[in-house]
C-alpha cells in the first residue's frame, strides 16, 4: 500500500494466525521465560490455570500479520514508536489471532519528507475476545512529492 491509499476511518483486515502450544512455549522460552508462560504444571497452579501467551509474543504475531498482508510491497520505511499497548486478555494454544488495522489519522510531515500514518492495531480471538490493542505511528516514503 501506498501512504496515499490510508485515509482516516479506513479499516484494514490484516488476517489471522493460530497460536499453536509449541510456539507459545518456544517463544516464552527464548525472550519471556516466565514460569505460566513456559511451564505446564506452574501454569496450570496459577491465577492463569494454564500456560499463556507471552504478551511479546502477542506483538510479534500481529506484526508478523501487518507485515505479510499490509506492509510488505509497500513504501513503508520506519516507525518512530507506539504511544500506547495494552494485553487486555490472556492468549491460549490453540487461539486464532485476528488483526484489524484503523487508521486514525494520516499526515505529511512538516518538511515534506514522509507521510505519518497513526493507527490503532487490534486483535482478537476467534471468540470475538479483543486480547490486544497499540497505538502506532508509522512513517512513508511518498508516491509523489508533497506539495
Amino acid at each position: 500500500m501506498t501512504f496515499e491509499e490510508f485515509t482516516p476511518g479506513r479499516v484494514i483486515d490484516a488476517g489471522s494466525a493460530e497460536v499453536t502450544e509449541e510456539a507459545l512455549i518456544e517463544f516464552a522460552r527464548q525472550w519471556d521465560p516466565q514460569p505460566f508462560h513456559v511451564d505446564r504444571a506452574a501454569a496450570e497452579a496459577s491465577r492463569w490455570n494454564g500456560l499463556i501467551a507471552s504478551g511479546w509474543h502477542t506483538c510479534a504475531i500481529a506484526m508478523r500479520l501487518a507485515v505479510d498482508n499490509v506492509l510488505n510491497g509497500s513504501n513503508a520505511s520506519a516507525s518512530p514508536g507506539i504511544d500506547e499497548l495494552r494485553w487486555l486478555a490472556p492468549v491460549r494454544a490453540g487461539d486464532i489471532l485476528h488483526l484489524t488495522l484503523h487508521v486514525l489519522e494520516t499526515r505529511v510531515s512538516s518538511k515534506g519528507e514522509y507521510g505519518i500514518v497513526r493507527w490503532r492495531w487490534e486483535v482478537h480471538t476467534q471468540h470475538g475476545t479483543q486480547v490486544m490493542t497499540l497505538l502506532a505511528s508509522s512513517l512513508f516514503n511518498l508516491s509523489r512529492p508533497a506539495a
